[in-house]
């Protein structure tokens, strides 16, 4: 938020000092953004219990509590972002294309004891990262004098890392799934752009990014040494990435 207020007090200093012939936003334009983003995940972890299995029916449910875990990071984001605008009186209408970074890493452990055989217990182990944002959205604004107000919102997409472990004390029980493949989801806000002169233009923006649920299952528990294979427990790993982005961005336009 304190970039985002940031953002508001120049761009409306600039708005006070530009002549109002900057109104001009059609064509194409290119540059680049830099700014903080923050990331949310609510992830799960469960078994079943199967009566040729490992676990004691007790533990299935203590295992599914313990596995659902929320968790959230902040980092930095930056990249280039490039679009096309059509402008007929105050009206603005275009598409615009960026890429970049957006790193996020976020994890949770979780400790229980077994309810059936104190005092052993296991571990539950998850986590959500990213590095990189794309986004295609087209934007619909209006222009007062050198100030564009739009709102925008289309297709976001990243890399998405969730990994989950399950560990015990009772038989040195481990098991582990997850997913490492690219995510689609949306992104959608708005912001403010201010042109500088016929070429440059700044802005402030926010956009909100939903990456939806990724689910897997496992079928690799093993326990005791030298290791058994328990494939009876099936166990159900679920997470999902939700994220804020705010950036500030330099425009140049062709």
């Amino acid at each position: 938020m304190r970039l985002v207020t940031g953002v508001c007090v120049v761009v409306f200093a600039l708005f006070a000092g530009v002549s109002a012939y900057a109104a001009d936003f059609k064509g194409f334009y290119a540059g680049f953004n830099l700014g903080g983003n923050s990331g949310h995940s609510d992830a799960a972890t469960s078994t079943i219990f199967s009566p040729t299995g490992y676990f004691a029916s007790s533990s299935v449910p203590a295992i599914a509590g313990v596995g659902a875990q929320s968790f959230g990071s902040n980092g930095i984001t930056g990249g280039g972002q490039a679009g096309y605008n059509f402008q007929h009186r105050r009206l603005v209408i275009g598409g615009e294309f960026d890429f970049g970074a957006m790193n996020l890493s976020q994890s949770a452990t979780g400790t229980a004891t077994y309810p059936c055989c104190a005092p052993t217990a296991f571990t539950v182990t998850q986590s959500v990262k990213t590095n990189w944002l794309l986004t295609v959205r087209p934007r619909v604004g209006f222009t007062g004098g050198p100030l564009l107000v739009y709102g925008t919102g289309g297709l976001a997409a990243t890399g998405l890392n969730y990994q989950a472990v399950f560990t015990d004390t009772f038989a040195t029980a481990h098991e582990n799934g997850g997913t490492n493949n690219v995510r689609t989801g949306w992104a959608a806000g708005g912001g403010a752009e201010v042109k500088l002169g016929h070429r440059w233009s700044v802005k402030g923006e926010y956009l909100r990014t939903d990456f939806g649920d990724v689910t897997k299952t496992s079928t690799n528990l093993t326990a005791f040494t030298p290791a058994i294979a328990f494939p009876s427990n099936v166990f159900t790993h679920t997470a999902n990435l939700t994220g804020n982005v705010y950036r500030f961005g330099v425009n140049f336009h062709f």
